[in-house]
């Protein structure tokens, strides 16, 4: 069954705003994999950061639909070109999210700390030199700086934050941002993960990671992980073992099992 998402031809478009591109396809691509998933989990605060065209939030409200049951959406950018963009993205398929024009989620933390369910981050994830991270414009949807993890780095500790204990976090990453290590890195926070899409194109490999609080996993102040189901060690060579086959993949891949 095919369900609604935002139509590329409503999506509006200024020439200093990101445009739906591969990862923001395979990105909506892994949230629908996960639909029923996503309504069983009753999501009641969305929350989308760095929302470019507003392509993605508009097709997860739309995709969602009447059965998310008055979730509220909250899409952020640092670019206010793009939250121009988004507002009117949104306006022309009939949905609602609050906007606001600010770093990652500055100004947000306090107010909406551990209330997130579900949130969603293409975040800038090209290697680039340091020096064009947080460029104003359309550089900064794409500036990543070394190893293009600049900002996901930043981004990271800022969604522990703001997630629920239910939440879900859903991160486009790409293979030269060592997706591995950033599942070991929340996995010491106490999260499971998994590659809910696995993209290859000409250009990147593309993997939308889902992430989500385990309580099989505990880390102590020695960042020593124990589990007493040994179940952490699984997932993250899972994740490994996933990117490793990535090389062979001209498709995408996608993995639709509950978490």
């Amino acid at each position: 069954m095919s369900y609604k998402i935002a139509q590329i031809r409503l999506v509006s478009s200024h020439p200093e705003v990101y445009q739906p591109c591969d990862d923001s396809f395979a990105l909506v691509d892994a949230l629908l994999s996960d639909r029923n998933n996503l309504l069983e989990l009753k999501p009641m605060l969305c929350m989308e950061v760095g929302c470019g065209s507003g392509y993605v939030i508009t097709s997860l409200m739309l995709m969602l639909g009447e059965e998310a049951n008055g979730a509220q959406f909250i899409a952020t950018d640092i670019n206010h070109h793009a939250i121009r963009v988004t507002q009117e993205t949104m306006e022309s398929h009939r949905v609602y999210a609050e906007l606001i024009n600010t770093d990652v989620a500055s100004g947000l933390e306090n107010r909406l700390a551990g209330s997130v369910d579900l949130l969603v981050v293409n975040p800038p994830y090209v290697p680039t030199p340091e020096d064009e991270v947080g460029r104003e414009g359309i550089a900064s949807a794409w500036a990543g700086g070394d190893n293009g993890r600049s900002m996901i780095d930043k981004i990271l500790p800022v969604a522990e934050k703001l997630l629920s204990r239910r939440g879900w976090l859903y991160m486009v990453t790409l293979t030269a941002n060592n997706p591995s290590q950033i599942c070991r890195q929340m996995m010491k926070k106490g999260y499971a993960s998994k590659i809910v899409v696995q993209r290859s194109t000409v250009e990147e490999s593309l993997h939308i990671i889902k992430f989500w609080k385990d309580n099989d996993i505990e880390a102590d102040t020695n960042d020593t992980i124990t589990n007493s189901k040994a179940v952490p060690l699984g997932i993250v060579d899972s994740v490994r073992s996933q990117i490793q086959r990535l090389s062979f993949w001209g498709s995408s891949d996608i993995n639709t099992t509950t978490n």
